[in-house]
C-alpha cells in the first residue's frame, strides 16, 4: 500500500486537525464529558490504522473538549444496547474496541494524551494506550469496569497497565475501580507530567518529536511495543537490526555533519 496523507482528513464523529506534522484528535461532546459511541470507536480505529501509511503526520495529540478527557462508553448509546445483545454481537464489539488499542500501538506516530478532568473507562484505556500522558491538576483516571459489574480486563488493561505502574497498583485500580489522581498518576509513572495546561504540554511534546528524526522515532515506538514479547537476546538482535537501518538514513548523516560543523542538526525524517 502506498503512503498517503491525512492532514485534510474530515472526521465525522470527533474533530481531526493537523498542522506541521502534528495531528490532533479532539473528542467533542463536552456536554456529556466526551463519551464514545459505536461510531466514534470505529472511526478512531480506522484513523489510527490509516496513520500507519501517513507520511505527513509524525505525532498525534489526543484531547477532549470542555475540561474533560473522556467519560468512556456512552451510557445510553453503548451501555444500554450492550445489555440486549447476544454473545456473537458482544464479542464483535469487544474485539472492535480492542482493535482501537491495537491500532494506536501499531501506528508509527507517538501518541500523546492531554488529560483534563474525567478520564474514565475507555477514556482511561485511550490514555493508557498512548505513548506519553500529561495531566491537568484536576485529572482523575478511573478504570471503572468493576463499577458496572465487568472485569478489569478490558482493551488490554491487564497487560499494559501493570507495565506502566506495576502489578500491585494496577490490581488496586482494576479491582476497586477507584480514581487515580493526577499526583498519584505522576508518582506512579502513569503521567509524564502535570501541567496547568496539559493541552499545551502535549503539543510541546509533539512538536519536539516532530522536530526530531521522525523515521527513527517510528522505529523506537515499534521496538518499545514489540519487545514486550521478546527475550533479552531477541530484543538485542532486533535493536541491532533496527539501528543498522537507521544508520543508513540521512538524518544520521545530518547529525554527524552538524556535530562536525558545531551546528544543530535539522532532521527531515529520511
Amino acid at each position: 500500500m502506498q503512503n498517503t496523507t491525512l492532514a485534510d482528513y474530515q472526521a465525522e464523529h470527533f474533530i481531526w486537525s493537523a498542522s506541521d506534522g502534528v495531528g490532533t484528535v479532539t473528542l467533542n461532546r463536552p456536554e456529556r464529558k466526551n463519551p464514545l459511541t459505536f461510531d466514534s470507536y470505529a472511526e478512531l480505529r480506522d484513523l489510527f490504522r490509516a496513520l500507519v501509511y501517513a507520511d505527513d503526520i509524525h505525532a498525534v495529540v489526543f484531547r477532549g473538549e470542555g475540561g474533560n478527557f473522556c467519560s468512556g462508553g456512552d451510557v445510553h448509546e453503548i451501555i444500554g444496547p450492550l445489555t440486549t445483545m447476544n454473545m456473537k454481537d458482544l464479542l464483535a464489539f469487544t474485539r472492535m474496541t480492542g482493535d482501537l488499542v491495537k491500532a494506536m500501538r501499531a501506528c508509527r506516530q507517538p501518541v500523546i494524551s492531554a488529560v483534563n478532568g474525567v478520564c474514565a473507562g475507555a477514556g482511561a484505556i485511550i490514555a493508557m494506550a498512548s505513548d506519553l500522558r500529561y495531566a491537568g491538576p484536576d485529572a482523575k483516571v478511573a478504570f471503572l469496569f468493576n463499577k458496572v459489574g465487568l472485569a478489569g480486563c478490558d482493551m488490554g488493561a491487564c497487560s499494559i497497565l501493570p507495565r506502566i505502574i506495576g502489578q500491585g497498583r494496577a490490581s488496586e485500580l482494576l479491582y476497586f475501580g477507584r480514581s487515580m489522581s493526577a499526583d498519584e498518576g505522576e508518582r506512579w509513572g502513569f503521567f509524564n507530567g502535570i501541567d496547568a495546561d496539559p493541552d499545551a504540554a502535549a503539543q510541546r511534546a509533539a512538536e519536539r518529536i516532530v522536530a526530531g528524526p521522525t523515521f527513527a522515532n517510528g522505529i523506537t515506538k515499534t521496538q518499545l511495543h514489540q519487545q514486550w514479547n521478546l527475550s533479552i537476546d531477541q530484543a538485542i538482535e532486533c535493536e541491532a537490526q533496527a539501528q543498522a537501518i537507521c544508520m543508513q538514513g540521512q538524518d544520521f548523516h545530518r547529525a554527524y555533519n552538524a556535530f562536525v560543523n558545531k551546528e544543530k542538526p535539522v532532521f527531515q525524517g529520511d
